[in-house]
């Protein structure tokens, strides 16, 4: 079975192994085993309570428990930019008008902004290619929301997600060529690769002080403003079908899409119900023609989610043996359940 667990000290090696697998862009998930090590305490203590306001981060694995591998990562931040500034460029519109002329433009201007400051923030998704063809990418995604739902109280009002932003064929942000470049005089990976470890002064010390004009920009470039990397897009489209939308707001280096939303308002939160667990084995028919759902169980030490064959009944779901092994519940113990539509299952 296919499930999404919380992180353990013993899954660095294979965090290194899959982050090999990555490409330019995705900040938060390098290989780079000091910081995958650190990435992995720092969820542990989390979850232990010892973890300060400004550092609480929750980690997550999805792994196949017939053979241990470890095929994709997500994570939650609890609250972003306490202590290192968490920028991004608010997109405003910018009225010049003559009236002596009868000329009228409208401009769209990039600010810096902080407006996300405490915001909690879904991030680090990333599926091994070996995975995709398997439609296990929307567990993993939705996860995060299942975790959210049922420890509501451990997060703030607020979400978001930043997307990775346009890259052209030659693997380069056309955004980044046309602004961050003159500004940082590293390249992007580089800039990056700091931004990722933590070391964010350099951003506030170099980045432009007034705002930046997007139609003065390269044709290219301002197309990037707002536009989602291509492999990124089914995480997009999963993302708004929770309910988090496009607010004005773009990551500073690639200028990829900021998603936002109350969490109050995520599907997951609304729709996901508390049942009992019952064991007891499907008809093979019904496991293939029925209708599926999410299942997590409630604990916070040992969380995990998978998709299961089934619907809640009379305050009861069903699991055969392997799935409640696999989720590390028994008989009587609460479950979370969200039903999927039947195209999703």
């Amino acid at each position: 079975m296919i499930v999404v667990r919380v992180v353990q000290r013993g899954d660095v090696d294979a965090l290194m192994r899959l982050a090999q697998e990555t490409g330019p862009g995705l900040t938060t998930f390098k290989p780079d085993r000091d910081a995958l090590a650190a990435r992995v305490e720092r969820a542990r203590r989390t979850m232990e309570g010892e973890a300060e306001p400004h550092e609480a981060g929750y980690f997550f694995v999805m792994e196949d428990t017939a053979t241990g591998d470890v095929a994709g990562v997500c994570g939650i931040e609890t609250a972003v930019g306490l202590r290192q500034p968490f920028y991004n460029y608010r997109v405003s519109t910018v009225v010049h008008a003559s009236q002596d002329l009868g000329i009228w433009t409208r401009m769209h201007a990039l600010n810096i902004s902080h407006d996300l400051t405490g915001y909690a923030e879904v991030c680090s998704l990333f599926l091994s290619p070996r995975y995709r063809a398997s439609g296990v990418g929307g567990l993993l995604s939705r996860s995060r929301f299942m975790f959210l739902a049922q420890f509501r109280e451990r997060f703030p009002q607020r979400l978001c997600a930043e997307l990775r932003g346009h890259f052209d064929e030659q693997g380069t942000s056309p955004f980044w060529r046309a602004v961050g470049s003159h500004f940082y005089q590293i390249d992007f990976n580089a800039a990056d690769y700091l931004s990722s470890h933590g070391r964010k002064a350099f951003l506030a010390e170099l980045m432009p002080r007034y705002p930046v004009y997007v139609e003065l920009l390269p044709e290219e470039a301002q197309r990037c403003v707002g536009l989602t990397h291509n492999d990124t897009i089914p995480a997009r489209r999963m993302l708004e079908a929770e309910g988090l939308r496009y607010e004005n707001h773009v990551d500073i280096f690639d200028a990829g899409p900021v998603l936002e939303c109350h969490i109050a308002d995520l599907r997951t939160v609304r729709e996901s119900v508390l049942v009992t667990t019952g064991i007891g084995e499907a008809s093979e028919q019904a496991a293939q023609d029925g209708p599926k759902s999410m299942v997590s169980n409630t604990s916070l030490g040992d969380f995990r989610v998978g998709v299961v064959a089934g619907a809640p009944r009379d305050g009861v779901f069903r699991l055969s043996a392997v799935e409640a092994d696999a989720l590390r519940v028994k008989t009587g113990d609460p479950l979370r359940v969200l039903p999927l539509k039947h195209k999703q299952g």
